[in-house]
């Protein structure tokens, strides 16, 4: 009985065990990879738009570079892997139809609850990728003016000359003056 149970696992492993292995190196190379060619793409988009030898912070201009590639080398890694997942379910006998129709209804209902969650991280990762403002700069949003203290991809925090601290989600920045770089 041990025997057969030895038997039917060998079988096993050859069947789908180099397909488990191959998708795995796979995932893991593609990751690799393409976080280099986003890395290379961003430093070239950057240098060729901003022209990044003669800004006057270069120690920022790298910082801003460091982070956008962090966020976006993050969503293409979590894609990757998703993919990867699905991908070694069936290896393991587990049908991924009725599972690839839960996450469509998952995501879409996800996607409407958090649409505006969604767009302030889009709208942040556009004001990082356009220099609009940085942290320390005088700016105008929404009609108040003040000091950036704080930025992130969802929201950015104004402190105005009450001393008010102001927390404006990205989203809803559609007009923006900046009194700094003039």
């Amino acid at each position: 009985m041990f025997e057969d149970i030895l038997e039917k696992f060998g079988i096993w492993i050859v069947l789908h065990g180099v397909k488990i292995g191959l998708i795995l190196v796979g995932a893991f190379l593609a990751t690799k990879i393409l976080q280099g060619v986003l890395k290379k793409i961003l430093r070239n988009f950057i240098k060729k738009t901003f022209n990044l030898g003669k800004l006057r912070n270069l120690k920022l201009e790298e910082e801003r570079l460091k982070t956008l590639e962090k966020v976006l080398g993050s969503v293409l890694k979590v894609v990757i892997w998703l993919i990867a997942l699905v991908t070694l379910l069936p290896e393991f006998g587990i049908n991924i139809g009725p599972l690839l129709t839960g996450i469509g209804i998952g995501g879409l209902a996800l996607g409407l609850g958090a649409r505006t969650l969604i767009q302030d991280y889009i709208s942040g990762i556009f004001i990082l990728l356009e220099d609009q403002d940085r942290v320390g700069e005088e700016v105008e949003i929404l009609g108040t003016k003040g000091k950036i203290r704080d930025f992130n991809l969802r929201r950015t925090v104004i402190q105005d000359e009450n001393g008010t601290l102001h927390y404006i989600p990205n989203s809803q920045i559609k007009k923006a003056s900046n009194f700094s770089r003039k």
